[in-house]
């Protein structure tokens, strides 16, 4: 999955001579859709890389912690201002409406990363300064979510008995 995120980004950074680098160990297991977990991880370096001048990095770290993968996209952009940080992951929100015209997009993708990984039992955080960069986590299951509890029958639910 990580191979395919640097390949659907390897022209824009390119572009801008930003270093997209990887560090962690291979062949660790999310479970969950693979194609959304590499939309979630594109979209996350797609940002980094519209909101870092050139020449920088971007780095994407992975690591397994107990029963979660983390995926950290750090870069070394505009960064992010604290009255933002909690509104970024909204639909259609831009926190600098000029920059946003400049660096395209619809404002979806960051409430696409959340929805992914919220629809997976994860989560996505992120750690912010202004003018010192960003670093966004998307934390996924390396296991199965357990199965849920059996659901009552038709006959069941009709007949309106609990407790059995």
């Amino acid at each position: 999955m990580i191979a395919e995120v640097l390949d659907r980004t390897r022209t824009t950074s390119s572009a801008k001579s930003i270093e997209i680098t990887y560090s962690g160990p291979k062949g660790l297991m999310a479970y969950g859709s693979d194609s959304q977990f590499a939309t979630a991880v594109t979209n996350l370096v797609e940002n980094a890389i519209a909101y870092s001048g050139p020449d920088t990095k971007v780095e994407l770290t992975m690591r397994q912690e107990d029963d979660w993968i983390e995926i950290d996209v750090a870069d070394q952009g505009i960064g992010i201002s604290p009255q933002d940080v909690d509104r970024i992951f909204e639909r259609f929100y831009r926190a600098d409406q000029a920059r946003s015209r400049a660096t395209g997009g619809t404002g979806l993708g960051l409430a696409i990363v959340k929805h992914i990984a919220t629809n997976h039992g994860g989560r996505v955080d992120v750690t912010s300064a202004l003018g010192a960069g960003s670093t966004f986590t998307l934390r996924l299951p390396a296991r199965p979510s357990e199965s849920p509890s059996p659901s009552p029958t038709a006959i069941e639910i009709e007949s309106g008995v609990t407790g059995q």
